[in-house]
């Protein structure tokens, strides 16, 4: 009787140690997520590496991340955020207008000489997006939106000016407003993913690239090109691109309420002016690499400025009639836009 006693006792014990591993192995949640930038890039390692460590410290160790840059998980950028709405991911970090025409109300932060600063500009798309363009993301469950610090023009050989110094020059655009933008300007847009522009820089396939200081240094841009051209200081910039951060709705309903509540701690507004509020920092270190090198680096002049304005406001009359076409109020969306760029001080 002892000895059943002492194996019942046992096997008892056996079960509840094996259970408590079980249910400690099953409270960690890893997280896939999911993006297009090398592991080198500032926006990798000062925004992704430090959201996750944060969720991670708040979570007590329960969250964490598996990164998967320059998508790793297979695909191309067009798709990621199709792959974390079907669940190939768990997280991704992506371009939504990488998809030309899907994400229309969202493009009119990309309008040309739209919004200045990162930090206040990310605070308003996302107020915007709340407001105005959730349906354009049913499907995935919104953490942060953000913008970059504007594109600049960064040329192997050219040295651009004016409109006229930029006529005819091949220009890798980072997006389908940019192409129009570009176009409107006089250069020739050409498309291409991001790797391979720096080859098709150093061997004149294109005059150069549209492209954000901060994103430079990850592509050695300021090696390849030795002139740039900006806009002048504290003004809209001639190019931006809308990102988001996107999780899949089903890994977050899956989640207790407690590490739910850290990933809503780490969403929304407030995180999207960090994200915005980081990728600004890197904007001085990447363009003092470029003037390290003695490269020329070109600001337009105020006049010059207003030219390159002037010639692109169809671009806005454009998205205007293609929100349109859609059922949309262009004309409303645009002011309601530019009311939260003045709210935010940007």
């Amino acid at each position: 009787m002892k000895t059943l006693k002492a194996g019942i006792i046992l096997t008892v014990a056996t079960i509840m140690l094996g259970t408590g591993v079980a249910f400690a192995a099953s409270d960690v949640v890893t997280l896939k997520l999911a993006h297009f930038w090398p592991s080198s890039s500032h926006f990798n390692k000062d925004i992704v590496v430090p959201w996750c460590d944060k969720i991670a410290r708040e979570s007590g160790g329960r969250l964490k991340c598996q990164i998967f840059p320059s998508m790793q998980l297979g695909g191309t950028p067009a798709q990621l955020f199709d792959q974390v709405r079907d669940g190939v991911a768990d997280l991704a970090w992506t371009l939504p207008s990488y998809q030309a025409g899907r994400f229309t109300k969202s493009e009119v932060f990309e309008l040309p000489f739209m919004a200045k600063h990162p930090e206040t500009a990310s605070q308003a798309m996302w107020d915007y997006i709340q407001k105005n363009a959730l349906d354009e993301y049913k499907g995935v469950k919104l953490i942060a939106t953000h913008l970059h610090d504007g594109a600049h023009l960064h040329f192997g050989s050219k040295s651009v000016k004016t409109l006229e110094d930029l006529k005819g020059l091949r220009i890798r655009a980072t997006s389908r407003v940019d192409s129009k933008t570009l176009a409107a300007l006089g250069a020739v847009p050409v498309q291409m993913p991001m790797p391979a522009v720096p080859e098709a820089i150093a061997k004149s396939v294109v005059d150069g690239t549209s492209l954000p200081w901060e994103i430079s240094t990850a592509y050695k841009i300021q090696e390849i090109c030795k002139s740039h051209t900006e806009t002048p200081p504290n003004q809209p910039k001639r190019a931006n691109a809308i990102f988001v951060l996107a999780m899949n709705p089903a890994k977050y309903n899956k989640l207790p309420a407690d590490l739910k509540k850290v990933i809503d701690q780490n969403s929304g507004r407030e995180t999207s002016r960090w994200v915005g509020k980081v990728w600004d920092s890197g904007t001085a270190p990447a363009r003092k690499i470029a003037a390290d090198r003695h490269n020329i680096i070109n600001v337009l002049s105020d006049a010059e400025y207003k030219r390159w304005v002037n010639v692109t406001q169809s671009i806005d009359d454009e998205w205007i009639k293609e929100v349109g076409a859609k059922g949309g109020d262009g004309n409303a969306l645009l002011k309601d836009a530019k009311a939260l760029l003045l709210k935010y001080h940007d």
